[in-house]
């Protein structure tokens, strides 16, 4: 069986403040793999794409070790929230809110994010 590679136009945007920014084709995004891109303001952004299409934006540095590495995580679902494990330190993060699962008093940034 041959599949056929998704063909789409549309494009992942990040809100910023008032503004979406165009970060890249959606079909960049891999189910499960994340990827990171710089903002305007020199800020990075890990973006994800779950198996059933929700995407997500968080900050892409680690607040435990300082390191933009974020996007290189593995993700996964914990009591049924999407999260990704930082790929040094292992802590856990929620995609939706960016609350850290393993250390109440830790959050990092969440970006609006589409496809349009």
């Amino acid at each position: 069986m041959t599949l056929a590679p998704e063909t789409t136009d549309l494009k992942v945007q990040v809100r910023l403040d008032e503004d979406w920014f165009t970060v890249c084709d959606l079909t960049r995004l891999l189910p499960g793999r994340g990827v990171a891109a710089l903002l305007p303001n020199g800020d990075q952004v890990a973006l994800f794409r779950d198996r059933a299409g929700q995407l997500y934006a968080i900050d892409n540095r680690d607040p435990f070790s300082g390191a933009a590495v974020l996007s290189r995580g593995l993700t996964g679902t914990h009591q049924g929230r999407p999260f990704v494990a930082s790929p040094l330190l292992k802590q856990r993060f929620d995609l939706e809110t960016g609350q850290c699962l393993d250390d109440e008093t830790v959050r990092i940034a969440t970006y609006e994010v589409r496809a349009s």
